[in-house]
C-alpha cells in the first residue's frame, strides 16, 4: 500500500486563516501580527494574566533509534485528541533547525496525519526567528573582535575567547577556523569556530527569557571570553545588549500556527536537547497556559536529555510543574535496543523486546520515582507490531504502576489519540504528583553531574578530566558554582557512547569540558565526542528537496 508523504498530506490540508485559529484560542485580535494568511506572531501584552494556568502535559520519549519514536507526532496527535474529546487545548513546540532539515533527521513538524502546518514554512524560514538569533550572536562576535581591533581597552586575551560565531546549517568545515588574516586592517589573527545556531547561548537565553527586560538582563551576563588576568568579559561590558535586543524584538513574540485539524499551536524557539536544553520558549509555554485548559508540549530526544533539562532547568527557572508526563515508545525501537538491526524489525521477537524494554522502564521509573510525576506510556503502533509484543510492554509498565495506551495518531490524527487524551485527563484530574528535582541546585557542580549520571542515566559515576577540573575550579571562584547543569551528551544512549543501547549499568560518564552559559543561567558539561556543529551525511536530505515553477516544494520530511 502506497502512503502519502508528510509533505503531501500537509499540502492537501485546507488550512483555516490564522485569525480564526487565534479567535479559537481566545486571543485578542489586536495581539495578532500576521505573517501571511496562515501564521502569526502574538503580542503577549494583550494576553490576560488573571486566568488560572491550564494543565501542563510534557511529552518525552525513550532513547531514540533509527527506527523512530514519533515524539512530536504524538504531541500534536495528543493535542488533537484532547480537542476531539471536548477539551480547550493549546500546544507548544520548538522550531525546526535548517541543519537537520537538510541533513539526515528531517524537519520537526510532526508526521502523517498529526502535523502542524504550514509544514514547509515551519521547517524552512518560518517567521525569521532563527535568522534574528543568528544575527544577534554574530553581532556580538563582530563587536568583540572590533573591540580588540580598536585597542582592546578591556584587556581581552584572544587565547581565552569563548564566544563563537554561528550559522543554522550542518557545516563541519566551519567547526575550527583561522580568521582575522590579511594584515592589520583586517582584524587580529586568532583561532575561531562556528556552532550551529541552535547551540548558541543566544538561543538558550531567548527560550528561557520571560520578558524583554529579562532577555536584556540575560544577554548582559553572557561571557564572551576572559582578560589576561582571568576576569570574565561579558556582552554588557562590550555595550552590545541594546543592539542585540533590537534584533530579537520581534522574534521574542511567539509564533501561532495550527494542526491539520485546526488545533492552535505555538512553535517558538528551538535549542537542541543533546547540546542545549531542548525546550520551546518559556514565553510560548506561559502564553499557552493562559489560553488553554490543557497545554501539550515536548522536550527533545529521550527523557534523559530533553525531559531532564525541561524539569531541572526550565521548570526550575520558570516556576513550572507538569501535571502529567507522556513517555513515547515503539515496539520497533525497543527491539533495536534489544540488539536487532533495522532490517530485522518486521518479525515478532519477544526475546529482543525483553532485552530492549529496560530502556523504556528506566525512563518511566525516572519520571515516576525521581521526579515523582504522574506518567503514561504511549506506544506508537506500527502494522508489524503483534498483540503479544504489545501485551508484553503493557505488562512490564503495569509492574511500575503505569498504564500503557496505544496511539495511532500518525495514521488517524486526533482520532488515534483519543484514548491517550482520556488517560492524560485522568492523570491530570485524579493523580497528584509531588514534583522534585533530580539535584539540589546549591550542590557542587561535581555533585550535580554525579546525581544526573546516577539517578537519571543509571551510571556508576563520573570521570572529570583534568581540563574540566580546572574549568570547574575557575567557575566556582567566579561565583557560577550554584547554577543548574546542562549536560551535552549523545542522544543515542544513556551513556556518553552512542553505540551502547538499552539500559546499561556500572558505566562512567567522562566530562571533557565545562563552560558557563551565564546568560542562560546554567553550566554546560560536554561529555563523550559531542559536537556543537554537526556535519552533513554522505547523501543529505537536501539532495531530494525541490520546488516547481508554481512554488510547490517537494522532498521535505
Amino acid at each position: 500500500m502506497a502512503y502519502l508523504t508528510d509533505i503531501e498530506i500537509a499540502q492537501q490540508c485546507e488550512m483555516r486563516p490564522i485569525t480564526e485559529i487565534a479567535a479559537k484560542a481566545g486571543i485578542d485580535p489586536d495581539a495578532v501580527e500576521q505573517y501571511g494568511k496562515y501564521k502569526a506572531k502574538i503580542n503577549t501584552a494583550y494576553i490576560p494574566q488573571d486566568k488560572k494556568d491550564g494543565k501542563l502535559i510534557l511529552v518525552t520519549a525513550i532513547t531514540p533509534t533509527p527506527a523512530g519514536e514519533g515524539k512530536t507526532t504524538t504531541t500534536i496527535g495528543l493535542a488533537d485528541g484532547l480537542a476531539r474529546i471536548g477539551k480547550n487545548v493549546v500546544g507548544a513546540l520548538r522550531e525546526p533547525s535548517l541543519g537537520p532539515v537538510f541533513g539526515v533527521k528531517g524537519g520537526a513538524a510532526g508526521g502523517g496525519y498529526a502535523q502542524v502546518v504550514p509544514m514547509e514554512d515551519i521547517n524552512l524560514h518560518f517567521t525569521g526567528d532563527f535568522h534574528a538569533i543568528g544575527a544577534a550572536n554574530n553581532l556580538l562576535a563582530a563587536m568583540l573582535d572590533n573591540h580588540i581591533q580598536q585597542g582592546n581597552e578591556l584587556g581581552i586575551d584572544v587565547r581565552k575567547i569563548t564566544w563563537r560565531r554561528c550559522v543554522d546549517m550542518n557545516d563541519r568545515q566551519l567547526r575550527y577556523v583561522l580568521d582575522g588574516l590579511g594584515g592589520r586592517t583586517n582584524g587580529v589573527p586568532r583561532e575561531d569556530g562556528y556552532d550551529i545556531t541552535v547551540a548558541s547561548e543566544i538561543m538558550a537565553v531567548f527560550c528561557l527569557a520571560s520578558s524583554m527586560t529579562d532577555l536584556k538582563e540575560r544577554l548582559s551576563k553572557i561571557v564572551v571570553g576572559y582578560t589576561f588576568d582571568d576576569r570574565p568579559v561579558t556582552a554588557g561590558d562590550l555595550k552590545a545588549v541594546g543592539a542585540m535586543a533590537a534584533l530579537l524584538k520581534d522574534a521574542l513574540k511567539p509564533n501561532l500556527v495550527q494542526t491539520l485539524e485546526g488545533t492552535p499551536f505555538f512553535v517558538h524557539g528551538g535549542p537542541f536537547a543533546n547540546i542545549a536544553h531542548g525546550c520551546n520558549s518559556v514565553i510560548a509555554t506561559r502564553t499557552a497556559l493562559k489560553l488553554g485548559d490543557y497545554v501539550v508540549t515536548e522536550a527533545g530526544f529521550g527523557a534523559d536529555l530533553g525531559a531532564e533539562k525541561f524539569l531541572d532547568i526550565k521548570c526550575r527557572m520558570a516556576g513550572l510543574v507538569p501535571d502529567a508526563v507522556v513517555v513515547v515508545a515503539t515496539v520497533r525501537a525497543l527491539k533495536m535496543h534489544g540488539g536487532l538491526s533495522k532490517k530485522e524489525l518486521e518479525n515478532e521477537d519477544l526475546g529482543a523486546l525483553e532485552k530492549g524494554v529496560p530502556n523504556l522502564l528506566r525512563h518511566v521509573s525516572n519520571i515516576k520515582n525521581v521526579y515523582r510525576l504522574p506518567c503514561v506510556v504511549a506506544v506508537n503502533r506500527f502494522p508489524t507490531d503483534t498483540d503479544a509484543e504489545i501485551d508484553f510492554i503493557i505488562a512490564k509498565c503495569r509492574e511500575l504502576g503505569v498504564n500503557t495506551i496505544l496511539s495511532t495518531v500518525w495514521a488517524e490524527g486526533g482520532k488515534g489519540g483519543e484514548d491517550l487524551a482520556r488517560e492524560v485527563v485522568r492523570l491530570c484530574e485524579e493523580e497528584q504528583g509531588n514534583f522534585t528535582f533530580s539535584y539540589d541546585v546549591n550542590d557542587s557542580i561535581e555533585k550535580k553531574l554525579r546525581a544526573i549520571t546516577q539517578k537519571i542515566y543509571g551510571g556508576k559515576d563520573i570521570s572529570i578530566l583534568p581540563a574540566a577540573k580546572r574549568e570547574i575550579k575557575k567557575l566556582k571562584e567566579l561565583g557560577y558554582g550554584n547554577l543548574p547543569v546542562c549536560v551535552a551528551k549523545t542522544q543515542y544512549s544513556f551513556t556518553d557512547d552512542p553505540k551502547v543501547l538499552g539500559a546499561p549499568e556500572d558505566f562512567i560518564v567522562s566530562v571533557k569540558e565545562v563552560k558557563v552559559s551565564a546568560g542562560a543561567g546554567f553550566v554546560v558539561a560536554l561529555t563523550g565526542d559531542i559536537m556543537t556543529m554537526p556535519g552533513l551525511p554522505k547523501h543529505p536530505a537536501a539532495e531530494n528537496i525541490d520546488v516547481d515553477e508554481n512554488g510547490v516544494i517537494s522532498g521535505l520530511f
